[in-house]
């Protein structure tokens, strides 16, 4: 492994807002560092922070350790160049861009695999169709697929400089801002990051976007309780959350840890209510039959359980799927699962006016 070819698998890392056009390219890589079984790469930064810095420290990284040989060290530092007055360290982001949101709910789930993201999304066209002023955050910053589920993943982010800060403008569709660390890395590539770093990613795509005036910002979050929860409950002013669940047990015992998450002294939110979602099979065909695959009523007897309102029970209907792949979400239409997401946002809507 020599600093020629190391450089050469850095020319993979592109730059998503300079015509992507690659770190080496934009003369980013400061040094290269190399020692028996390690790589140490150093970025340099100008004096304004790149909104995108988090993402490209992940991707370098990412560019070493698929082409060098198996156990190497890798560590990427970053410099500031022509920096004026040091500031202290950290991403130094405050909650200007957050004062004109009304409500800041999570959309949390404790496995994956529930729909958390389809209900998500989905719920958030329904409270925008109701005319309610609406964003969403894809906080699942391992397996973001708002981009695909709205048909923006072609779609790129304006950021504009504002004296020393740098904003990032969301995308609006479906009469909703949508914000994903999707829209700044290509839809094949892997995100290989430790928590701290994927934290400062999700920072950035909350407290760094243009929102304006909202009634709800919904935080779609990755599944589980682990850091970025924690520095989500930390960092951003949640108002509480609401939890997405399937009726089997499986998925019921996961929840219970997301219930115990939010209800710790530690974090102390409100959960606002239970989502049960794949409640029942229904056929396009005939839509008044139900068919119980995953249990009958386990988010009924969960929410008794913890004293939850169980806010509404979405069925497995095949539309829902295809708007999903298609970027055309299911509550845009007027179908029978469009309806079911429209009732939750009501009920969502009218717990928090």
């Amino acid at each position: 492994m020599n600093i020629n070819e190391i450089k050469e698998w850095l020319r993979e890392v592109e730059h998503p807002a300079k015509g992507d056009r690659n770190i080496v390219e934009l003369g980013m890589v400061e040094s290269i560092e190399t020692g028996e079984g390690s790589v140490t790469v150093t970025l340099a930064f100008s004096k304004h922070r790149d909104p995108l810095a988090e993402y490209l420290i992940g991707s370098t990284k990412s560019a070493i350790i698929r082409n060098a040989p198996a156990g190497t060290q890798v560590e990427v530092k970053t410099v500031i160049i022509n920096e004026a007055p040091k500031k202290k360290p950290g991403l130094d982001l405050g909650l200007e861009e957050l004062t004109n949101v009304k409500h800041i709910i999570g959309i949390a789930s404790g496995k994956g695999g529930v729909g958390k993201s389809t209900v998500s999304v989905n719920l958030a066209v329904a409270l925008a169709r109701l005319g309610y002023k609406v964003g969403l955050a894809d906080a699942d910053v391992y397996g973001p697929s708002v981009p695909k589920m709205t048909g923006t993943e072609s779609e790129m982010p304006d950021a504009m400089l504002e004296g020393e800060k740098e904003i990032i403008m969301p995308l609006e569709k479906y009469g909703v801002k949508w914000m994903s660390v999707g829209y700044f890395a290509k839809p094949e590539q892997a995100l290989i990051w430790r928590g701290p770093m994927a934290c400062n990613a999700l920072k950035q795509m909350i407290l760094q976007v243009r929102w304006g005036e909202l009634d709800f910002l919904l935080i779609d979050m990755p599944p589980g309780t682990g850091d970025i929860h924690i520095s989500l409950v930390h960092d951003i002013p949640l108002e509480g959350a609401v939890i997405v669940s399937t009726p089997q047990d499986v998925a019921l015992a996961d929840v219970e840890k997301g219930v115990n998450m939010f209800r710790n002294e530690s974090v102390n939110k409100p959960i606002f209510g239970l989502i049960e979602n794949m409640a029942w099979f229904t056929p396009a065909e005939h839509p008044d039959e139900k068919y119980y695959i995953f249990g009958r009523d386990g988010g009924s007897r969960m929410a008794e359980k913890y004293g939850i309102e169980l806010l509404g029970q979405i069925p497995i209907v095949q539309g829902i799927r295809e708007g999903g792949d298609s970027g055309e979400p299911a509550a845009l239409s007027s179908r029978p699962d469009g309806l079911a997401f429209i009732a939750l946002a009501e009920k969502l809507g009218g717990k928090l006016k």
